[in-house]
């Protein structure tokens, strides 16, 4: 990951779209991202590593 994550991609969750460097407050972004097409992924990316946290905990009972 780029050092210079202030130009990177970040998804807002409150407007539901893709921010170059720290546009909103870190309260309503989910990031940084390399690029905006991973940014524009971001809720699956987090609903696919819930899932994958989720199955390895029950694992582990």
């Amino acid at each position: 990951m780029s050092e210079d994550v202030e130009h990177m991609f970040w998804y807002n969750l409150k407007t539901g779209g893709v921010e170059q460097g720290f546009v909103s407050p870190s309260v309503d972004r989910v990031g940084p991202f390399e690029t905006r097409a991973e940014a524009e992924r971001a809720l699956d990316v987090l609903r696919e590593n819930s899932a994958k946290w989720a199955e390895e905990e029950a694992a582990e009972d």
